[in-house]
Order: C-alpha cells, then structure tokens, then sequence
C-alpha cells in the first residue's frame, strides 16, 4: 500500500481502482472508460499506458498517454506530476483531451517543452440526453452501415476527419489504422448513415460504449445537402438507436465556434452539462 503522494503507471492489478476512478464522472470518461473496460491496463492492448496519481495512498486521478493524451479526475497536484512524467517522456501523442480546467492547467505545464500546437480549441461543450426528441421526428432513410459498404462510408469519414481536425487521417501510415477504426465501428453497428445513389448523405458513429453511457461522434452531412436539417433528423434517429440498444445516456462534445450544431444539438434534446478542451498538434 502506498502511503504518500505519488504517480506510477498502472499495472493489471490495479484495473478495480482505476475503473472506480473512471466511475465518479462516467459521462467526462466514457473514452477511456470504453477502452479500459476491453482492454483492461495492459499497454500493448489498451494502446498506451495509464498514470496514476495517488494521495494518502488511495488512486485519486488517472491520465491515459497514448495516442491522445487525457487526464481523468485529476487534481492540480496529479496535472503536475502527470504533466512532469509526459515531459520527460517526450510527446508521443497527437492531441491532449479531456475535462477543460485540468486540461488546460496540464497544457499550461508542457506548452514550453511541447509547443506551440497546431491548433488549440479551449471550450468544447460537452452535452448529453437521456430522452428522444418530441419534436424533431427521426430520418427513416439513415440506418446501419452495412459490412459490404465500407467504399462508400470511408470517403465520408476522412473527408469528416480532415474537416474537422485539419488534417487527413491516410497521411502518415496510409490511413491503416483509420480505416481499421472505421470497420469496427461497421462491423459492430455503431455507424450509422443516409445513403443515396451510392453516396453518404449524412452520418455518424456510436464510438464509446460503457454500461453508463455512450458517445456519439463523427456527425457529418455532405456540402451539397447541408441547410436542410438532414443533421437533426439525421440525429434524432442515431438517438433512437443509441438509446434503445446501448446506453440510458447519450453524449458527444463540440466546437463552441460551431453555433449551427450547438443549435442542432439543442433541438434534438441535447444540454451542455460541462466543456472538453483538445490540444492539436
């Protein structure tokens, strides 16, 4: 047992005390939540190491260094020691995520080793719903993409992705692992879509899963269709989804300078109910 204030990576053993952690804010910590839960603490499977911040001996904060960087429940004294192991460390990761004061607070502390970001986004709503919308009726024509469709979802999902993070998901290893992401997602009936003509119309993912809630992510219409309201029905329809064959809660964060999804968001019975921070390198 360890009786003072201190940080180690995580080992197998610990995986009860980190998934209580991951447990106080299950909403904030579906992300991690979700790969723990499959994963387990093991580096090689969950995709990179967990720190753990220790006070009087009880794991009080986590933050998952792969490759996002995310602090969880994390204390002002547990962002300093996490912010002094990735510093030593070297960056590995391509973005720092998470809850925004503690994100902000550990950004703060690797700016002068780490900088400048590529890009730097300080207040991403976090929203969530618990109910379907009364008044926004779901689109009929967007369901589950299928396994065989996988050409036509991909181009819509890396044109989403570079309109998004400003950058293409193919670059670096050709795309590989993006593409592995995208077929999970299919292959387990968490992407969703409006196809018509061979061509994606709407769509978006069910990407974490927890017994607590899920996360909605990757919203996208094409150019040609937007202004029509396709993203609330589109929206109102991954809800019934979500809510009927996944998880009681459903959230997703976004740009506060998207005002047209904040409003779509609001709509279709979304509230923000706290702020995400990325840091994009």
């Amino acid at each position: 047992m360890l009786t003072h204030s201190t940080a180690r990576v995580l080992e197998p053993g610990d995986l009860d005390a980190a998934l209580a952690v991951l447990d106080r804010d299950p909403v904030a910590n579906a992300f991690v939540t979700s790969r723990v839960t499959i994963a387990g603490l093991d580096p090689w499977r969950l995709g990179g190491e967990m720190w753990g911040w220790y006070s009087g001996g009880r794991l009080t904060s986590l933050c998952y260094a792969g490759a996002n960087l995310v602090p969880i429940c994390a204390t002002p004294e547990a962002v300093r020691a996490f912010a002094e192991r990735a510093r030593r460390a070297g960056r590995r990761c391509s973005s720092i995520v998470g809850p925004a004061e503690a994100t902000a607070d550990l950004w703060a502390q690797l700016a002068p080793h780490w900088g400048p970001a590529r890009e730097i986004r300080t207040h991403q709503p976090l929203m969530t719903t618990r109910a379907l919308p009364a008044e926004v009726a779901p689109d009929p024509l967007v369901r589950r993409v299928r396994r065989d469709e996988m050409d036509v979802i991909l181009p819509a999902c890396v044109a989403m992705f570079t309109e998004e993070v400003g950058v293409s998901p193919l670059a670096g290893d050709g795309g590989l692992l993006y593409q592995a992401r995208v077929a999970e997602l299919v292959s387990t009936g968490r992407a969703f879509a409006r196809i018509e003509d061979g061509q994606v119309v709407f769509k978006a993912e069910i990407g974490a899963v927890t017994r607590h809630s899920c996360q909605i992510q990757g919203v996208w219409v094409a150019p040609a269709h937007r202004g029509r309201g396709l993203s609330e029905t589109g929206m109102a329809a991954v809800l019934h989804y979500a809510l009927h064959d996944v998880a009681p809660v459903v959230s997703l964060y976004v740009n506060d300078f998207n005002v047209p999804a904040r409003a779509a968001y609001r709509r279709v019975g979304f509230t923000e109910v706290g702020a995400f921070m990325s840091v994009l390198f």
